[in-house]
């Protein structure tokens, strides 16, 4: 059995990073092609870019570089498609504000 060097150990640590960091850039592109959100979770996404920009400190204080840089390069299309969805939810609840205050006004006309 081989043991594991540190160099290989690093080398592993920065092909997860790369795996898993590219597996947010297609959500985060057809986000911004489409600009489409409403299959997306709000509070996922909102825990979501939390917990990595967290993850980033956590490798960014103990000196973990594949930690520190999946986490802020993942935060990146995280960050896109969490914006996206905070605009679209704006645009959503401040058209059904609008609508209900247009009905009230209506409903005291009649």
């Amino acid at each position: 059995m081989h043991a594991t060097t540190p160099l290989s150990t690093e080398l592993l640590g920065y092909g997860a990073a790369i795996l898993t960091t590219a597996s947010f850039f297609p959500q985060a592109l057809k986000t911004l092609k489409s600009g489409d959100t409403s299959a997306i979770s709000l509070r996922m996404y909102a825990l979501f870019a939390l917990g990595v920009a967290c993850w980033g400190i956590y490798g960014a204080l103990t000196g973990n570089g594949p930690v520190l840089v999946a986490n802020f390069v993942t935060l990146l299309p995280a960050g896109i498609v969490l914006e996206r969805k905070v605009r679209a939810e704006q645009t959503r609840l401040g058209t059904a504000w609008r609508d209900r205050k247009q009905e009230r006004v209506s409903n005291e006309d009649n």
